[in-house]
Protein backbone atom coordinates (compact mmCIF):
# COMPACT_ATOMS: atom_id res chain seq x y z
CA UNK A 1 0.00 0.00 0.00
CA UNK A 2 1.21 3.47 -1.02
CA UNK A 3 2.07 6.22 1.91
CA UNK A 4 0.26 9.09 1.27
CA UNK A 5 1.61 12.17 -0.55
CA UNK A 6 0.04 14.74 1.83
CA UNK A 7 2.59 15.92 4.45
CA UNK A 8 1.57 17.71 7.89
CA UNK A 9 2.94 21.10 6.64
CA UNK A 10 0.92 20.91 3.31
CA UNK A 11 -2.06 20.36 5.30
CA UNK A 12 -1.20 23.38 7.74
CA UNK A 13 -0.77 25.87 4.52
CA UNK A 14 -3.77 24.57 2.33
CA UNK A 15 -6.02 25.20 5.84
CA UNK A 16 -4.25 28.51 6.07
CA UNK A 17 -4.98 29.60 2.24
CA UNK A 18 -8.56 28.63 2.72
CA UNK A 19 -8.61 30.35 5.58
CA UNK A 20 -7.72 33.75 4.11
CA UNK A 21 -10.28 33.11 1.30
CA UNK A 22 -13.00 33.02 3.33
CA UNK A 23 -11.51 36.03 5.54
CA UNK A 24 -11.44 38.37 1.90
CA UNK A 25 -14.92 36.84 1.37
CA UNK A 26 -16.21 38.10 4.10
CA UNK A 27 -14.63 41.39 4.04
CA UNK A 28 -15.99 41.68 0.62
CA UNK A 29 -19.70 40.48 1.76
CA UNK A 30 -19.13 43.71 4.79
CA UNK A 31 -18.59 46.37 2.04
CA UNK A 32 -21.35 45.31 -0.01
CA UNK A 33 -23.63 45.48 2.86
CA UNK A 34 -22.23 48.86 4.57
CA UNK A 35 -22.09 50.64 1.11
CA UNK A 36 -18.27 50.77 0.01
CA UNK A 37 -15.26 51.71 2.51
CA UNK A 38 -15.52 51.71 6.32
CA UNK A 39 -13.93 55.57 6.28
CA UNK A 40 -15.68 58.46 5.53
CA UNK A 41 -13.98 61.38 3.80
CA UNK A 42 -14.57 63.55 7.28
CA UNK A 43 -12.58 61.04 8.85
CA UNK A 44 -10.35 61.38 6.25
CA UNK A 45 -9.18 64.69 6.59
CA UNK A 46 -6.78 66.21 8.36
CA UNK A 47 -6.05 69.80 9.94
CA UNK A 48 -3.01 72.14 10.49
CA UNK A 49 -3.11 74.09 13.77
CA UNK A 50 -1.28 77.08 14.51
CA UNK A 51 1.60 75.64 15.50
CA UNK A 52 2.44 73.76 12.24
CA UNK A 53 1.02 70.23 13.95
CA UNK A 54 -1.39 67.85 11.95
CA UNK A 55 -4.48 67.10 13.96
CA UNK A 56 -7.93 65.79 13.16
CA UNK A 57 -9.65 68.52 14.69
CA UNK A 58 -10.89 71.02 12.54
CA UNK A 59 -9.84 75.06 13.42
CA UNK A 60 -12.11 76.54 15.76
CA UNK A 61 -13.78 79.73 13.83
CA UNK A 62 -14.69 81.64 16.35
CA UNK A 63 -11.11 82.10 17.98
CA UNK A 64 -9.26 85.03 16.78
CA UNK A 65 -5.94 84.83 14.04
CA UNK A 66 -3.17 86.98 14.58
CA UNK A 67 -2.65 89.11 11.48
CA UNK A 68 0.97 88.57 10.15
CA UNK A 69 2.38 90.46 7.02
CA UNK A 70 3.26 89.16 4.20
CA UNK A 71 6.88 91.13 4.43
CA UNK A 72 7.59 89.57 7.46
CA UNK A 73 7.48 86.03 6.29
CA UNK A 74 11.28 84.80 5.49
CA UNK A 75 11.12 82.70 2.55
CA UNK A 76 14.68 82.54 2.38
CA UNK A 77 18.15 84.03 3.83
CA UNK A 78 18.96 87.46 2.44
CA UNK A 79 21.75 87.31 0.40
CA UNK A 80 24.98 89.14 1.47
CA UNK A 81 25.83 92.37 -0.03
CA UNK A 82 29.57 93.00 -0.46
CA UNK A 83 30.99 95.69 2.15
CA UNK A 84 32.94 98.41 -0.23
CA UNK A 85 36.44 98.53 1.71
CA UNK A 86 39.38 100.66 0.34
CA UNK A 87 41.82 98.66 -0.68
CA UNK A 88 44.97 101.33 -1.24
CA UNK A 89 44.92 101.57 2.58
CA UNK A 90 48.18 99.70 3.73
CA UNK A 91 47.40 96.87 5.48
CA UNK A 92 49.56 94.46 8.20
CA UNK A 93 49.54 90.37 8.37
CA UNK A 94 51.53 87.56 9.24
CA UNK A 95 53.15 85.50 6.53
CA UNK A 96 51.35 82.18 6.94
CA UNK A 97 53.19 80.53 4.11
CA UNK A 98 55.74 81.10 1.62
CA UNK A 99 57.46 79.25 -0.98
CA UNK A 100 60.60 79.83 -2.20
CA UNK A 101 61.20 77.70 -5.06
CA UNK A 102 57.87 78.33 -6.58
CA UNK A 103 57.19 82.11 -5.81
CA UNK A 104 54.49 82.71 -3.85
CA UNK A 105 52.77 82.58 -0.24
CA UNK A 106 49.84 83.75 1.62
CA UNK A 107 49.46 86.86 3.83
CA UNK A 108 46.69 87.00 6.78
CA UNK A 109 45.52 89.76 7.56
CA UNK A 110 45.83 91.21 10.81
CA UNK A 111 42.49 92.88 10.88
CA UNK A 112 39.87 90.75 9.02
CA UNK A 113 41.83 87.47 9.20
CA UNK A 114 41.44 86.95 5.56
CA UNK A 115 44.01 85.21 3.33
CA UNK A 116 45.76 86.89 1.02
CA UNK A 117 47.79 85.42 -2.31
CA UNK A 118 51.40 87.32 -2.41
CA UNK A 119 53.65 86.65 -5.27
CA UNK A 120 57.51 87.13 -5.30
CA UNK A 121 57.57 89.52 -8.10
CA UNK A 122 55.21 91.94 -5.36
CA UNK A 123 58.02 91.91 -2.60
CA UNK A 124 60.27 94.65 -1.94
CA UNK A 125 62.69 92.46 0.24
CA UNK A 126 62.66 88.53 0.92
CA UNK A 127 60.32 87.36 3.53
CA UNK A 128 59.81 84.25 5.52
CA UNK A 129 56.97 82.13 6.86
CA UNK A 130 55.96 83.84 10.72
CA UNK A 131 56.77 87.61 9.86
CA UNK A 132 54.91 90.52 10.15
CA UNK A 133 54.36 92.47 7.08
CA UNK A 134 53.28 95.71 5.64
CA UNK A 135 50.60 95.39 1.83
CA UNK A 136 48.59 96.89 0.05
CA UNK A 137 45.80 94.39 -1.29
CA UNK A 138 44.67 94.06 -4.96
CA UNK A 139 41.55 92.50 -6.56
CA UNK A 140 42.58 90.36 -8.74
CA UNK A 141 40.83 87.68 -11.15
CA UNK A 142 41.32 84.87 -8.35
CA UNK A 143 40.93 86.98 -5.44
CA UNK A 144 43.04 89.78 -3.31
CA UNK A 145 46.39 89.94 -3.84
CA UNK A 146 48.87 91.75 -1.98
CA UNK A 147 51.22 93.77 -3.60
CA UNK A 148 54.18 96.44 -2.29
CA UNK A 149 54.95 93.62 0.78
CA UNK A 150 57.34 95.39 2.76
CA UNK A 151 58.82 93.54 6.41
CA UNK A 152 57.96 95.49 9.58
Amino acid sequence: MAKSQETYSKKEKTKKRLQKRKEKEQLREEKKHTGGSSTSFEDMLAYVDEDGNLTTTPPDPTRKRKAIKAEDIAVSVPKLEDIEEDLSIPRTGTVTFFNHEKGFGFIEDAVTKERVFVHINDLSEPISENEKVSFTAVNSPRGKQAENVKKI
